[in-house]
């Protein structure tokens, strides 16, 4: 089948047009790699690598694994490891792909708690990190990587990058993250800047279903979201995310229930990503002292087997009442435009994005009510990203924007500018945006970073500005 991958109206066609030239400023700036850090960091992570493999070779799991089949095993196949783990040791999954078979990504292997197999996470870390120091290494020209950003291949019509994949940069692992960053820098004498969008596509989402209460965690600041569901999932009453414990709990209920839902996960893998992942509980029953550290020298096990769940089987059950509450009660009108759409969906074969795109052909329920709030919250970002350079080019100035990463503008400022360019950020981003688009009806916040002078991408820090 044919996926259509036009714009939808003119408006659309004239964003994604401004948007190839804006694109193609960023990539003829580029941004420079230390090639020296980069042969190194390969080298020797192409050493630890081959230790891993050896080291994970020598383990009676593997022995095992290689006993059990007729083929030659290869570590690095996932759907021999999935057949080995959840069909000859017949290993209960905890987590599954949308098709119900055992899934062998990080997450679920992490939570299969078998220590042979943190050998293999450590040795595909490396792997990732070392495609991408390698990917720089093959396309730098002169130090210089020009990566490409596309706006012609994604479905959801967001962007995507190539040449090297400037978006494959790890994010969620910290050691992974700096070990990439640290290869990058700006031009001489100049900073990098990366502006991020707050949860853009909480806001866009809210944009489509319009549920009042989530427009009131939008807009009230007094309001607090996540704190209200790590309140509810962990059954704390006076809760204070000043407190660090408190803190983490929060975190695990943005992370671990409140975004997955969005998205489109269901109780179970909440439950386990919760309990497990955040909670560092175990699978079984549990016993007081275990989890992660709570207030008065307490752990989370103490603190919920005194409200009666001694178990993650108890602890899912939990958890399935409370996602029954957030989208029956909490939520309901954002429930019910989810099942609206899909019914629109079903009847007319696309789905239209308030930015005048138009998505078509065969999707999932959950294709169908995430595509429109990726779609359209890339689109914000991208707006956002031909005015700054617009603007950028008709002043003359000297800072560049060198590329875009999911919901984040990256820029090589020259730090006689930065003033100038943190305020027209600021005004582009929060201020002229809605005015450009009407159907934006929430407000729109954005985050800074910055790098000192000549330093690595690496060692940016949080840039408070008024």
């Amino acid at each position: 089948m044919k996926i259509n991958i036009s714009p939808k109206s003119y408006q659309a066609y004239t964003l994604f047009h401004r948007g190839v030239q804006a694109f193609m400023n960023a990539e003829d700036t580029g941004l420079r790699i230390d090639m020296d850090y980069v042969d190194r960091k390969i080298n020797f992570l192409k050493k630890k690598s081959l230790y891993l493999e050896e080291k994970f070779k020598d383990t009676k799991f593997f022995r095992y694994w290689e006993k059990s089949t007729s083929k030659k095993v290869n570590i690095d196949s996932g759907a021999q490891l999935a057949n080995y783990l959840y069909n000859v040791r017949k290993i209960k999954p905890i987590k599954t792909t949308v098709t119900g078979k055992g899934a062998v990504d990080a997450e679920a292997l992490a939570q299969l708690n078998i220590p042979e197999l943190d050998i293999l996470l450590e040795k595909s870390k490396i792997k990732k990190t070392l495609d991408v120091l390698l990917g720089f290494k093959t396309e730098q020209v002169d130090q210089i990587i020009h990566p490409s950003f596309n706006l012609h291949l994604v479905r959801t019509y967001r962007s995507s990058s190539d040449s090297p994949n400037f978006q494959n940069i790890p994010k969620r692992d910290e050691t992974m993250m700096q070990t990439v960053r640290k290869a990058i820098y700006p031009r001489h004498g100049h900073q990098f800047l990366e502006i991020d969008y707050s949860g853009i596509e909480v806001r866009v989402a809210a944009c489509y279903h319009k549920d009042p209460n989530m427009l009131k965690y939008i807009k009230d600041k007094t309001t607090d979201m996540h704190g209200d569901m790590a309140k509810q999932l962990f059954k704390v009453r006076n809760f204070d995310k000043k407190i660090p414990e408190h803190y983490t709990l929060r975190q695990a209920a943005k992370n671990g229930f409140v975004f997955p839902q969005f998205y489109g996960s269901y109780y179970k893998n909440c439950a386990v990503n919760l309990a497990c992942n955040w909670g560092k509980l175990p699978y079984e029953i549990w016993q007081e002292g275990q989890g992660i550290p709570m207030p008065n020298n307490s752990f989370l096990s103490d603190h919920l087997i005194s409200k009666g769940i001694n178990s993650l089987e108890k602890y899912t059950e939990y958890v399935r009442k409370v996602e029954e509450d957030f989208w029956k009660n909490r939520f309901y009108q954002y429930d019910q435009w989810k099942e609206e759409n899909w019914k629109q969906y079903c009847k007319n074969g696309y789905i239209d994005l308030l930015t005048g795109f138009r998505c078509s052909g065969v999707m999932s329920k959950n294709d169908v009510n995430n595509y429109g709030t990726q779609g359209a919250a890339f689109h914000c970002l991208l707006w956002a990203f031909i005015e700054l350079d617009d603007m950028i080019q008709r002043k003359g100035l000297d800072t560049k924007l060198v590329g875009q990463i999911h919901d984040s503008i990256i820029l090589d400022v020259n730090p006689d500018e930065l003033d100038y360019i943190v305020k027209l950020a600021l005004k582009i981003t929060t201020q002229d945006l809605p005015k450009y688009w009407e159907w934006i009806i929430v407000p729109m916040e954005i985050e800074m970073e910055i790098c000192g002078v000549d330093q690595a991408w690496s060692t940016k820090q949080a840039y408070r500005f008024n």
